[in-house]
């Protein structure tokens, strides 16, 4: 059971991380705005934003599962 629940641990890492190197892009309205003005730290900034903002709930999730991953095992 134990090894199950790793195996998934680490699939669901592995999904993560490789799925996170395409979230360099935005909506069509935000990349018009940012890309017409020509100021690419800008559009760099928004970027950023983005990512940040996205990895957020990953964590969390990550971190509840964690927490209950600990707890199953310290139960058996």
């Amino acid at each position: 059971m134990e090894r199950k629940i790793g195996f998934s641990v680490f699939f669901y890492m592995l999904c993560s991380l490789f799925f996170s190197f395409s979230s360099y892009a935005q909506c069509a309205m935000c990349r018009a705005a940012l890309t017409s003005e020509g100021n690419t730290d800008k559009a760099a900034a928004v970027n950023d934003g983005i990512v940040y903002l996205m990895v957020i709930p990953y964590l969390l999730v990550g971190a509840i599962g964690y927490y209950i991953y600990r707890m199953k095992k310290k139960k058996s």
